[in-house]
């Protein structure tokens, strides 16, 4: 016959269950940490910048939007840098994943939308306005627009989620590839449009851009951004640039063909720097359709 259990082992079953239940973390990587902060802490200092009103900035005289372009690159280059010294420490773990995920969330997901809002904002408003155009707004476009940021901003979260839920591991091998455009990439396309669109507005126009100017900015840039977001969530396969391209030993043609895009950023940095990240958005989809042709080709000599 069953005995029921005594008064004494209750509590330490409830114990147990607790100490299952909640899991103390005890230790943290004090570099990889701090520098993807650092990235958090730019998609923060960039949204701040872009929420002033359009024009220059205490920052060097720059624009606010270009302030805060140049803060979402910074991010960028912290959440490069932060994946490398966690596997040179050999600290790599899911707590720096899943914070990794956090601040990509805001640097490459709220910043540049927020970004773009802000510039459509400007162009598309009446004069002097300095509101953001949202789904209050008084006409369909104003709230489209709303939408499009809206709907990157669910397609990165999506993107950081399912990247930690597919990816095995941190090795290297497990990320030559990746599935859908990496929120990074489509933050920079983003972004640079936006840098390109600040540079031309100041050097090339004086500050005195034409009617068809604030169009092609209130139309394409948002059509970009819309792209990129779907990019993101797609299974489309993009290169991993730094683990595929850049690390290991190459031969000297290759070490020549990477001095020309270096050059060019050197001298026409904002339009080098929107080409180049244009082009890696649309390397997925081009991938493809040269893959699907190669194999319509091989049946066919078959």
């Amino acid at each position: 016959m069953n005995q029921p259990p005594s008064s004494n082992a209750r509590p330490a079953e409830r114990q147990r269950v607790r100490r299952r239940r909640f899991r103390r973390l005890r230790a943290v990587a004090l570099v990889p940490t701090l520098l993807t902060l650092a990235n958090l802490v730019c998609g923060f200092a960039a949204i701040f910048y872009a929420a002033k009103e359009v024009g220059p900035s205490k920052v060097f005289g720059w624009s606010n939007l270009t302030v805060a372009g140049t803060l979402v690159l910074l991010g960028m280059f912290f959440d490069g840098i932060d994946g490398l010294a966690a596997r040179l420490t050999r600290s790599a773990s899911a707590f720096g994943a899943q914070l990794d995920s956090m601040a990509d969330m805001v640097t490459f997901g709220v910043a540049p939308a927020f970004m773009m809002l802000r510039l459509v904002s400007h162009y598309y408003g009446p004069e002097h306005y300095t509101g953001i155009l949202g789904p209050d707004a008084d006409n369909e476009y104003a709230k489209i627009i709303w939408g499009v940021a809206a709907i990157y901003i669910c397609c990165t979260a999506l993107r950081l989620a399912r990247f930690n839920v597919e990816v095995p591991s941190t090795e290297e091998e497990a990320h030559r590839w990746f599935r859908g455009l990496p929120s990074p990439g489509a933050a920079g396309a983003v972004t640079s449009l936006i840098l390109l669109h600040e540079h031309l507005y100041v050097i090339t126009y004086h500050n005195a851009a034409p009617e068809r100017f604030a169009k092609w900015s209130s139309l394409f840039i948002p059509l970009v951004t819309l792209l990129v977001a779907m990019a993101m969530v797609s299974r489309l396969r993009y290169g991993h640039v730094l683990n595929r391209w850049i690390r290991g030993r190459r031969d000297f043609a290759w070490v020549a063909r990477v001095v020309i895009p270096i050059a060019f950023l050197a001298w026409w940095l904002q339009p080098a720097l929107a080409a180049v990240f244009v082009l890696y958005a649309i390397s997925g989809p081009l991938g493809y359709a040269l893959g699907v042709m190669r194999l319509r080709s091989h049946g066919v000599a078959q």
